[in-house]
């Protein structure tokens, strides 16, 4: 359990109401959710980040996710099957031309840690008994749910069709629109870990949910920024004094101070690509009010929000 340290800027619960939207008219990714893996706010958390949404929840805390909307066809993938999958699917689909039978086209999956695949047990026939949904994995992963309980049953009863997935060779989802997974480095104990490269009509994202540090990584995302349009990149803590009973080498993640420092030199029009996710329960940008949304804000970047929508 990641427990937050005292804060007096977590005392401040901001709630933002959730709107549904219209349908969008061009290729578009939505984001669904911007939490880590646990949630906010956390099982067994008794300091003020918490306390306060467990007696009044924020709807907008929605575990790590986002949408793929393709109006020209009419369809909608998903990126992470987390355990707010159902919400976020009725969200991801409102913004879809007409409504159909199939709830989405496609879910791309990064890993094999609890928010980004557990999900898919609501595809089962304890819920609502799928056929054949498109999950679309790398060879540890398809491994790992072929392999063990309960995720088998999902395969052997037909919930979901693995679909096989490679480092770096694109998936063509139409005419306009690619998604290739990168391998990146993290604590793969079930399974290896990717970000996609998502390329529409005109413009590409960069989606890096997790990843242990940017040093660790035989790219370099500096670089990885200059090609795309929209940079989608794990921020899990604010900086390495945010929890005080754990050791933080052993969940690395670049913390946003780091990141901060690394982007630092970047012309303004490449920070501003630059869209901070899968925040940790304890990590105060979560507050819009408090000083370290604002700083990171005044610095040039962005913080992911809920229902933000971004035009490929």
């Amino acid at each position: 359990m990641l427990s937050c340290a005292e804060n007096k800027d977590a005392e401040k619960v901001i709630k933002e109401e959730v709107h549904i939207s219209l349908p969008i008219k061009n290729t578009s990714l939505i984001i669904l959710g911007t939490i880590q893996d646990a949630g906010s706010p956390q099982i067994a958390c008794n300091k003020s980040c918490c306390i306060n949404l467990f007696k009044n929840p924020d709807p907008s805390r929605k575990i790590i996710s986002l949408g793929l909307v393709d109006p020209q066809n009419n369809k909608s993938y998903l990126f992470e099957a987390t355990p707010d999958m159902g919400a976020q699917i009725e969200l991801l689909n409102s913004y879809k031309p007409k409504r159909d039978s199939k709830i989405v086209d496609g879910i791309f999956l990064t890993h094999a840690h609890i928010g980004h695949y557990t999900g898919l047990m609501f595809l089962g026939k304890e819920a609502m008994n799928a056929k054949n949904i498109t999950v679309y994995a790398m060879p540890k992963m398809k491994d790992f749910l072929s392999t063990n309980g309960p995720w088998d049953q999902l395969v052997a009863n037909k919930n979901v069709l693995l679909h096989d997935l490679e480092n770096e060779k694109a998936v063509q989802l139409s005419k306009s629109i690619t998604v290739t997974p990168i391998l990146v480095p993290h604590r793969d104990e079930y399974s290896e870990t990717v970000g996609y490269r998502i390329k529409g009509p005109n413009k590409s994202a960069l989606f890096i949910p997790d990843i242990d540090k940017w040093e660790k990584w035989d790219k370099d995302i500096i670089a990885e920024i200059k090609q795309v349009d929209y940079a989608f990149l794990d921020a899990t803590f604010y900086s390495g004094t945010e929890l005080g009973n754990r050791d933080m080498s052993a969940i690395p993640h670049p913390f946003i101070m780091e990141s901060l420092k690394k982007f630092k030199m970047l012309p303004k029009e490449e920070k501003s690509k630059i869209i901070f996710i899968h925040f940790n329960h304890s990590n105060p940008v979560l507050d819009p009010n408090s000083k370290e949304y604002q700083f990171v804000i005044d610095q040039g970047f962005n913080i992911g929000k809920i229902e933000a929508v971004f035009e490929l």
